[in-house]
């Protein structure tokens, strides 16, 4: 149970991960509550996208434990975890290029039967990004890098998750488009939905979390609210690796 009386939505306790013999991750704990918006920092190579892919099954728990909503989750598929609640907004978007902005966001809603809800959903995500209304037949693949992790990110609010999980959103747009993601991230996980982010700009996204984890080599080297962290002489050296 609980920080201030809530239930644990994701929790790894001594989570490693290996790429063949290679260790990628070592030890890992990390908890994420209902409603929480949590980051996961580091430089190249840290094991930040490692984590995520463990989280969502793409790489296998090699030691220790994950949980999902109550329940033990490290011997589910990737398709039982996203059934179960969880999203994906991938690295470099990885919309499908050759449908349209609807199909894009209709396949997000392809485990629902729930018109009307999807319906609701579909007008909520034309609320926040109004772009993708206006180009609703346009293929995807035809769109702008920030109007693609617009569509990733509807794409993913579409399957109504109670976890999203964001690799590196920042990467390859502007920063005033960063800017306006980061905005809109902040208004989603205002929902009550909750958001982990994976991301190398430490500013951006301490500025907007509840809590962060730092890794270094595979390993939670640095952990806390995320205005501590942003304020910890100690985050500079464990990106320049003097940890």
């Amino acid at each position: 149970m609980s920080r201030d009386g809530r239930d644990k939505l994701l929790e790894l306790k001594g989570v490693s991960a290996h790429y063949g013999s290679i260790r990628a991750l070592h030890d890992v704990d990390m908890v994420i509550y209902p409603g929480e918006m949590v980051c996961l920092l580091g430089g190249n190579a840290s094991g930040k996208s490692t984590t995520l892919k463990t989280i969502l099954g793409v790489v296998r728990v090699s030691e220790g434990e994950l949980y999902f909503r109550g329940k033990r989750a490290d011997n589910l598929s990737t398709a039982e975890r996203i059934e179960r609640g969880m999203a994906v907004v991938p690295e470099n978007r990885r919309i499908f290029p050759k449908m349209t902005v609807r199909e894009n966001l209709e396949m997000g809603a392809y485990l629902r039967d729930d018109r009307d809800a999807i319906r609701e959903d579909l007008d909520y995500v034309f609320e926040l990004f109004p772009r993708l209304a206006e180009r609703l037949y346009q293929q995807g693949g035809t769109m702008s890098g920030g109007e693609q992790q617009m569509l990733a990110m509807g794409r993913a609010l579409m399957s109504r998750p109670q976890l999203i999980l964001m690799d590196e959103p920042s990467m390859g747009l502007a920063p005033l488009f960063v800017e306006r993601i980061f905005e809109i991230i902040k208004q989603v996980n205002e929902r009550g939905i909750s958001v982990f982010v994976v991301e190398q700009n430490a500013n951006v996204a301490l500025s907007i979390a509840d809590r962060g984890y730092v890794l270094q080599t595979g390993e939670v080297v640095l952990s806390g609210p995320a205005q501590e962290l942003l304020h910890n002489e100690a985050m500079t050296r464990a990106y320049l690796g003097e940890m």
